[in-house]
């Protein structure tokens, strides 16, 4: 485990507890096995129908999540505080700070869930508004209220003013909206080449990132 850079005093009660399940592989247990076998039929059936568009999002999708999550360890580190986020509680395996396994896997197959809920026609407008943006916003909403009862049941933490109940609009847009938005718009381009360029250049991103963090001992 790495050791932190800040003096751990000057961490918040969930953060020194996160801090204390790190990457700590006794936690694991076996419906991690189960999980993975899901998230894996979720891709292979896409795979079978040569939805490419779809695999693309789901990429997408999770690839975004990777990169808050780096940026919120980071942040940890740099505060001496906490992140913005921050996971207690019983998960089998706690990667980051603020990222489970269990989240990972959830991640994996959201964008491909929510590009599935998406009209067939673009141009369709609900209530005179873009359908995309009423889905972005409304799932953005949805996931936003399943955190804030996370954070009222003790094992999902928010510890700064700017992050935290009830200035939720951060969170929606930065949170949430970025995900579903780059899903969405992976999955209405008009050619493969567009969409995994995109996806490539976000999983490039993501690498550098996680690799410069790590060698700083920041995750």
């Amino acid at each position: 485990m790495t050791t932190p850079t800040m003096t751990t005093l000057a961490m918040t009660d969930a953060s020194r507890e996160a801090f204390s399940m790190l990457r700590d592989p006794s936690n694991l247990h076996w419906y991690v096995v189960t999980f993975f076998g899901i998230v894996m039929y979720v891709y292979a059936t896409e795979v079978e129908r040569k939805r490419w568009d779809i695999i693309a999002a789901g990429l997408a999708f999770f690839l975004m999540d990777v990169f808050n999550e780096l940026i919120n360890s980071a942040w940890f580190h740099a505060s001496g505080r906490a992140p913005l986020w921050t996971i207690t509680g019983d998960t089998a395996y706690l990667i980051l700070i603020g990222w489970t396994i269990e989240i990972v896997f959830l991640f994996l197959i959201s964008g491909i869930e929510f590009v599935k809920f998406l009209p067939s026609d673009k141009s369709l407008r609900i209530f005179g508004v873009p359908n995309r943006w009423v889905f972005i916003t409304w799932w953005s909403c949805v996931c936003v209220f399943v955190e804030v009862l996370l954070h009222r049941a003790g094992i999902f933490h928010w510890s700064w003013w700017f992050w935290d109940e009830p200035f939720l609009l951060p969170i929606v847009v930065f949170g949430y909206g970025t995900f579903f938005w780059i899903a969405a718009t992976v999955f209405d381009m008009h050619s493969h080449r567009r969409r995994y360029a995109v996806v490539g250049a976000m999983a490039a991103v993501d690498l550098v990132l996680a690799i410069g963090l790590g060698f700083a001992g920041w995750l």
